[in-house]
């Protein structure tokens, strides 16, 4: 498993890193060239659709199938939480006929419902610990 963190580059600026060399960029809205930590938690929800659909719908459309999924879902800033996030899945279905895509719509959101492991910890909540360490260790 790789580690991760985020770094403070500057004000409500952050690099969100992996031991992996993997990065991206995170701040305000009001900041350019970065993502918010709520889209990021949008984005992750969308790309975890996306490959927990991927096996499947390679084996019916081909390795080289096109698709977007798309989220939204506004924040309640009341309670500061994402009370719904709408998932679309585009995808070219006109090559099969239409007993084919209503299989394959089915074992699609069979799979995401499954092995989507971002969609089903926000469908059934966890528990986030928080801690505070002095860098000097004390």
């Amino acid at each position: 498993m790789s580690k991760l963190w985020v770094e403070r580059t500057g004000i409500r600026r952050y690099t969100g890193r992996s031991s992996r060399g993997a990065q991206v960029l995170i701040g305000s809205e009001d900041v350019d060239e970065v993502f918010t930590p709520g889209e990021l938690l949008k984005i992750a929800l969308a790309a975890c659709s996306g490959m927990s659909s991927d096996a499947p719908l390679a084996r019916r459309l081909g390795d080289d199938y096109r698709a977007t999924i798309s989220v939204s879902g506004p924040a309640d800033r009341e309670q500061e939480r994402y009370p719904l996030l709408e998932e679309t899945l585009e995808l070219e279905l006109s090559v099969l006929p239409d007993s084919d895509k209503q299989r394959l719509l089915t074992v699609v959101r069979r799979a995401v419902d499954q092995v989507c492991t971002v969609g089903r910890t926000l469908q059934a909540g966890t528990e986030v610990r928080f801690e505070i360490k002095d860098e000097d260790g004390s």
